[in-house]
């Protein structure tokens, strides 16, 4: 049996810098890979078999299923795979768990089928799945750019602690889409904000707080999603510095 862990990812910064003609947003973003992991079994099987104990995790609906069945359509593998999917990142979170696991697949099919893809044929397959699951193939820190299939790995963030928050908020399928939609062209950014961060790890200067920045907080903080009052509640209680961890939802407090 083969194991994989796929880990589950935090935006440092996100910044949207224009829509592109393709209907995507074009993107500028730190991204860190944090030690919350789902956890992915393979083992050999007569035919494709996806399974997962965790509630409303549905396998034909999920880039594990995508990424198999793409493998299959690009090899022309016949061979069929048990893959079990322990979920510990929670689902529809913005915190890339579909997209690390589509990555897990890539990474342990090309290895328990045999199938002799490099690295880089893997990562021109990663955006036929979704736009974030090209990170997750590398994973540790990056620069995300592109619709975020463009990654340029940075020196490591330097360990800390970061405590994650899941605000009791509907989780809806499609709403990172909506959060787009939703941004004005004065939520729009140069880039720059990024480019600080990014200097900074290169160079080894103190990584601050300051130097984070989620331009959907324009739009969820401030919105009817009822983030803005978890955000208030928890910076009461002592937490001295509350942003938005991805797209969608988790609250990350440094």
């Amino acid at each position: 049996m083969l194991t994989l862990l796929a880990p589950a990812k935090i935006n440092l910064t996100l910044e949207v810098l224009a829509k592109r003609q393709d209907g995507f947003h074009e993107i500028r973003s730190v991204i860190q890979a944090i030690n919350l992991c789902d956890i992915l079994h393979f083992k050999p099987h007569d035919k494709v078999n996806i399974t997962s104990p965790a509630p409303g995790w549905i396998a034909e609906e999920s880039l594990v299923y995508k990424a198999v069945i793409l493998l299959q359509n690009i090899t022309g593998c016949t061979r069929g795979v048990n893959i079990k999917v322990e979920k510990q990142i929670p689902l529809v979170s913005g915190l890339g768990g579909d997209s690390s696991d589509a990555a897990a697949v890539l990474r342990g099919l090309n290895q328990l089928w045999g199938l002799g893809l490099s690295g880089k044929e893997l990562l021109e397959l990663a955006p036929q799945l979704g736009s974030d699951v090209s990170f997750f193939l590398y994973g540790g820190t990056a620069l995300m750019e592109g619709r975020g299939e463009i990654i340029t790995p940075l020196p490591l963030l330097p360990q800390r602690w970061v405590v994650l928050v899941m605000p009791s908020v509907p989780r809806e399928e499609g709403k990172t889409k909506r959060l787009y939609n939703s941004l004005k062209k004065s939520h729009f950014t140069d880039g720059q904000i990024t480019a600080r961060l990014v200097d900074r790890l290169k160079t080894g200067g103190e990584f601050t707080p300051s130097l984070l920045f989620n331009t959907f907080e324009n739009v969820t903080f401030t919105g009817t999603s009822g983030l803005g009052v978890y955000q208030r509640h928890i910076m009461k209680v002592g937490a001295p510095h509350v942003y938005l961890a991805g797209s969608v939802l988790p609250c990350l407090l440094f």
